[in-house]
């Protein structure tokens, strides 16, 4: 969490003061996801393979320590961290605001049962078993903030998918409370929770 909390202290500073990060530029974020980000996520980060997360409307500061991660291996992809290595820290962040200003378009979950499950355990938790609602840290609406993912709107595989990760210490940043809550929750809690966010 501390390394963390001093990613966004120092985009915070560095965006006061108007240095480089301020600088973002829209044109040449255009240049890089037109040149490699487009194969995975879309030109408008809309994804074309539920593989690869949905990155429109997320938060450019989500964005840019997750791409400042896989850059320093504090989050493990071989695949990412091949594509970060190459990016300066103005690069980041100006992918991180062309993203977010992207269109958000959710689908209709695909089984309607379990996204109503999944809404359930979002918004209340699981008394029983000490999961706690996913809404008291991403909002009850699921759009997240500047330091949490927004997790509406995204693959409901791709969710369900970190959600395992997490609960196997396969997830290494971002990691402090997601264990616990992962660990706690059943196969099908993570799988009703997926599928009822990808529908907002």
């Amino acid at each position: 969490m501390k390394t963390a909390n001093r990613w966004y202290a120092v985009i915070a500073v560095m965006v006061a003061a108007g240095g480089a990060w301020a600088q973002a530029d829209e044109a040449r974020a255009q240049k890089i996801v037109s040149g490699v980000c487009f194969l995975c996520h879309g030109a408008q980060g809309e994804s074309g393979s539920e593989v690869f997360p949905r990155l429109a409307g997320q938060h450019w500061q989500y964005i840019a320590k997750q791409l400042e991660n896989f850059k320093s291996g504090q989050r493990k992809s071989t695949a990412m961290a091949d594509m970060a290595a190459k990016l300066t820290p103005d690069e980041m962040v100006a992918l991180g605001k062309y993203f977010e200003k992207q269109k958000v378009t959710p689908e209709p979950p695909k089984d309607a049962a379990l996204a109503a499950m999944g809404q359930y355990i979002y918004l209340n938790g699981n008394k029983h078993s000490g999961v706690p609602a996913c809404a008291s840290c991403h909002g009850e609406a699921a759009l997240g903030t500047v330091s949490l993912p927004r997790l509406a709107g995204q693959f409901a595989s791709y969710t369900e998918g970190q959600l395992k990760q997490f609960n196997q210490r396969e997830r290494t940043n971002d990691n402090a409370v997601m264990h616990s809550i992962a660990s706690k929750m059943t196969p099908q809690e993570m799988a009703a929770v997926a599928e009822y966010l990808s529908g907002k």
